[in-house]
């Protein structure tokens, strides 16, 4: 007996993606607070390779991690040509950021940053094989 294959649309499919991206970004930071030394960092207003915890710093990784967290609802509402290029313009430089913070980084960490890049590289090559209107999914 075959079983029934749902065929998710493309948006579906890039917002699941940048869904899981997220989950791993998040646990990547939760995990990493058990480090030793992060917590006495922070509360020193150190972020780690990044340096000091400056207003300009918070805004620019506050406004990083904010794309990648928009791309879930954007995914979805933005109109079909306009999500596949941010799609693949932030899958393409989101699977760079991970590559840049991954040398030196906690084996955690890696192993994440690798999850991360496979999401974010399959998120950049969904969008841009994205189906023309007349042709099936």
């Amino acid at each position: 007996m075959a079983l029934e294959d749902y065929r998710a649309p493309t948006k579906v499919k890039l917002s699941v993606l940048w869904t899981s991206t997220m989950f791993c970004y998040v646990y990547g930071d939760y995990f990493g607070l058990f480090i030793k030394g992060t917590l006495d960092e922070m509360n020193h207003g150190i972020m780690g390779p990044l340096g000091a915890a400056t207003p300009g710093m918070l805004i620019g990784v506050s406004l990083m991690m904010a794309l990648p967290s928009l791309m879930v609802a954007l995914s979805l509402l933005l109109p079909a040509p306009l999500c596949r290029w941010v799609s693949v313009v932030l899958g393409l430089a989101y699977t760079a950021i991970m590559g840049i913070s991954m040398p030196g980084a906690a084996p955690f960490y890696q192993t994440l940053a690798l999850i991360e890049m496979a999401l974010t590289l399959t998120i950049a090559v969904i969008a841009w094989h994205w189906p023309q209107a007349n042709t099936p999914r």
